[in-house]
């Protein structure tokens, strides 16, 4: 389970993040990652119910919990992501699902950790 300090839980913040991150699509997911609002990594997860009923979109809520919990493990640069779930991820294994999300989120930064791309340009306009 991701602790409060990694979970975004307000409206406010995934508007934000969806509207003004950077995209990354996988076959399973899209991705919007922004600079941190905080000093810590958040996610924040949408799973509609496209990707299927009430049991099919928590498991899928859980599979994204734990790769987000992989992925704070590692040591990764501090950002703010949300996950939205396509309607065919449920079917994807565990090993597909994680590698896709995790190699997405490795995508966008630069070897010393800072954002690539149209991400690092909005975080240097808002400064």
């Amino acid at each position: 389970m991701l602790a409060r300090a990694n979970r975004i839980v307000r409206g406010d913040d995934f508007k934000r993040i969806v509207r003004k991150g950077a995209r990354r699509a996988t076959p399973h997911a899209l991705l919007y990652v922004a600079a941190p609002q905080t000093d810590s990594t958040r996610f924040g997860f949408i799973v509609s119910k496209a990707v299927g009923n009430a049991v099919v979109r928590n498991r899928m809520a859980r599979r994204l919990r734990a790769i987000g919990a992989d992925y704070l493990s590692s040591g990764a640069p501090v950002r703010d992501v949300v996950i939205r779930a396509l309607p065919g991820s449920p079917e994807a294994s565990w090993v597909t699902l994680r590698s896709e999300i995790l190699v997405a989120l490795d995508r966008g930064t630069s070897p010393d950790g800072s954002p690539r791309g149209p991400e690092r340009e909005r975080s240097v306009m808002t400064q």
